[in-house]
């Protein structure tokens, strides 16, 4: 377990100041403003504290309502709704500066036996034979806007083990393609904690990384990081079908259905390297080519 990981294992371990509040640091982030997977993650970790051991996430909704500050701490405060005898319901806002940043609604189950089928899993590259972000991401520094980015993308995401399966964004600048990304990832280093509640906030931070990449696949946009493109996300939904865990090899598969209105749509499945379809996703986000 590197440093890195060490550091976001910290930074979800909340500090419980009062029954139901919560508080969270924020780590620095690539563009002045809290990363808004840190955010749903240390909200889902909020509403798991105070949800029965025996139940489990299997659904978040959630919007971002501010850019939040890295500088401050966020409160959460979390509004047990239901508990009924096979779902537990809560509510989460997180403050700072005593405004609204982030909304959540998640909800849990005990486990269940149940109908059970699912899609088949798509093909990809063994995740072993791909390159890491810090073999890959030299390779782009010429187009990137500052070359500093490549050293701060490899800092950023020194937490997780990302691996591109497919070309990514600012590697196919001015050349439309497929909206269609995946992207292999897990923990940089093996995790002690069995607990399912961890390796769910876990997925939930990495799944705000690339889920709009799709969306500027298909226009030629390489991202912020190139500056043809500015944006942020503006809600966020996931649904847990079966166990994970998130230091063993995950697949993103993702793609984008519609891109309007200033708006981008990304949706993606989230797979285990044996074949079982784990998690679905789907996120809005603000995508606006500058003005000159």
């Amino acid at each position: 377990m590197n440093e890195a990981l060490t550091t976001l294992l910290d930074l979800l371990d909340l500090e419980q100041i009062e029954e139901n509040i919560f508080r969270g640091t924020s780590r620095s982030a690539l563009v002045p403003r809290v990363f808004g997977g840190q955010v749903a993650a240390q909200a889902m970790v909020a509403a798991g504290r105070t949800v029965p051991e025996d139940r489990t996430a299997h659904s978040l909704h959630s919007y971002f309502l501010r850019a939040g500050d890295p500088g401050a701490p966020i409160v959460y405060a979390v509004d047990r709704i239901r508990d009924g005898r096979s779902f537990t319901t809560r509510r989460v806002v997180a403050v700072q500066h005593g405004q609204p940043i982030f909304h959540l609604s998640a909800s849990f189950q005990t486990y269940e036996e149940g109908l059970d089928h699912q899609s088949a899993m798509p093909h990809a590259p063994d995740p072993e034979t791909l390159p890491t972000a810090a073999e890959a991401l030299p390779a782009y520094r010429e187009i990137f806007r500052d070359p500093g980015t490549v050293e701060r993308l490899i800092e950023a995401r020194g937490a997780v083990d990302l691996r591109y399966a497919t070309v990514p964004p600012w590697g196919s600048v001015g050349k439309p393609v497929e909206p269609r990304s995946q992207v292999w990832f897990r923990t940089a280093g093996k995790l002690e904690s069995d607990d399912a509640l961890l390796h769910t906030c876990l997925a939930t931070y990495v799944s705000d990384m690339t889920l709009l990449d799709s969306v500027l696949l298909a226009h030629g946009r390489g991202g912020w990081a190139v500056g043809d493109v500015v944006g942020a996300s503006l809600d966020h939904a996931m649904w847990f079908h079966r166990p994970f865990r998130a230091d063993e090899w995950l697949l993103y598969d993702q793609e984008s259905p519609s891109a309007a209105a200033g708006r981008g749509l990304g949706q993606a499945r989230i797979w285990t390297q044996d074949g079982r379809l784990a998690v679905t996703v789907i996120q809005e986000g603000v995508v606006r080519v500058p003005r000159a």
